[in-house]
């Protein structure tokens, strides 16, 4: 591996290895939940302020050990106004180290800043601001979840279900409509700026989150109590339409299926990342998984995952063998997108809560390059108190120096996180 890329492979391992999972359980509520398209604004909350401190330690064959620490305070607020009125805000402020070249390190992410109207019946609502629209039930990829594109503005966790829980929203004007057994929204996403991805500590992103004009259409039903779909259409500036299906199904009461499809004409990520010719092709992404819970409290889920424009095990030979800088640009273009490199992978995730004790939680999840064989392990004892919740995770790559995650150059990373509520 050249010099150039190892500092940015080692800041980017020491930042995977800060996994935020403060907000885990209300993610892993949203795999069984019925899609609502037309949701309007949540229900009203109050302020819930998060402190968050970490420390870490980073362990390589060739590199020796490294440390890390991290703070962050994190804000979540939905409320009502007068009459229909509602509004919600979600703030983030972090602070890493050490940090990417070329990066700052401490971040503001504005995530959601919007105002809301429903109708006194519930059935209609209008949405402007920032919204942090997501769609798709599955844990380690979601082909449906269209406004994902841009939305990762810096990577502090390994965990893709608290990465998704933790991106910044879009600005966007929706509408929505609810009726008996299903909904339908129409969001309108404008393009606010041209410009390149800003750097400074408080930017609103906006060239990652409205870089171009969006129009997405989602209608949902509810077929029966146990089976639920969504259906959506985006029109985008400059890209070809693309089309999405998921849906989830209660197959017993301990098992529950969920599905992904989209369809798009988009070139491959072998050839944005080479920044050769970049045709555009049709290509399918999809996602299939299973969830189920057994007595006591441990619930399983098996996921398999495909992406048509991901790399095969020939495009991440030529991907490797181009040098440092298109292999940056292509795990950079991956995490801000949330995208699925290779063209298979799969994963496997499970939670245990009340180990031994009432209060300790575990979670732990495998995931897998199924082109190359590479894969990344992660595992977490959680303890918790009232007003406070101590966390212990670890996490492991293994693979190839020129594979996904074998390139990382810290094969362990240990940490401890506090969790402080008020």
């Amino acid at each position: 591996m050249t010099p150039p890329f190892k500092p940015a492979l080692i800041a980017l391992a020491l930042a995977s290895g800060l996994a935020n999972a403060a907000d885990d359980d209300d993610a892993l509520d949203l795999k069984s939940a019925e899609p609502a398209p037309a949701a309007a604004t949540q229900a009203a909350t109050g302020p819930r302020l998060t402190l968050e401190l970490v420390a870490l330690q980073a362990r390589g064959q060739a590199l020796g050990s490294d440390s890390g620490h991290r703070a962050a305070v994190d804000l979540r607020w939905t409320g009502k106004l007068a009459g229909p009125w509602r509004f919600g805000l979600s703030n983030r402020l972090d602070d890493i180290h050490p940090v990417l070249p070329g990066q700052r390190s401490t971040r503001h992410h504005l995530r959601e800043a919007y105002l809301g109207w429903q109708s006194e019946s519930g059935q209609r609502s209008v949405d402007l601001g920032r919204i942090n629209q997501r769609h798709g039930p599955a844990y380690s990829y979601n082909p449906t979840d269209f406004f994902r594109r841009g939305a990762t503005r810096s990577v502090v966790t390994a965990d893709p279900i608290a990465l998704r829980e933790n991106r910044t929203g879009t600005f966007m004007v929706r509408a929505s409509q609810l009726w008996d057994g299903g909904g339908a929204s129409l969001a309108w996403a404008p393009q606010l700026t041209r410009s390149g991805r800003e750097n400074s500590t408080f930017s609103l992103d906006l060239d990652g989150t409205n870089a171009t004009d969006r129009v997405v259409l989602t209608v949902g039903a509810k077929a029966s109590d146990r089976w639920s779909g969504e259906a959506l259409w985006m029109v985008e500036e400059g890209r070809s339409p693309r089309l999405g299906l998921n849906m989830t199904g209660l197959v017993t009461d301990a098992a529950v299926v969920h599905a992904e499809w989209s369809m798009a004409r988009s070139p491959r990520l072998l050839d944005t990342a080479l920044g050769g010719p970049a045709p555009r092709l049709r290509h399918h992404q999809a996602t299939l998984g299973l969830t189920y819970n057994l007595p006591g409290g441990l619930s399983i889920t098996a996921e398999a995952a495909y992406n048509g424009a991901g790399l095969t095990r020939a495009g991440w030979q030529q991907l490797f063998a181009q040098g440092p800088v298109p292999v940056a640009a292509l795990f950079s273009t991956a995490q801000a997108d949330q995208e699925l490199a290779a063209r298979r992978a799969w994963m496997l995730y499970a939670t245990q809560k009340g180990v031994l004790l009432k209060q300790l939680d575990v979670t732990a999840f495998v995931r897998q390059n199924a082109v190359d064989n590479s894969r990344v392990v992660w595992a977490e004892l959680r303890y918790h108190w009232p007003r406070f919740d101590l966390a212990l995770q670890w996490q492991r790559t293994a693979g190839a120096p020129s594979t996904e995650y074998g390139a990382y150059p810290y094969r362990q990373v240990t940490q401890v996180i506090g969790f402080v509520y008020f």
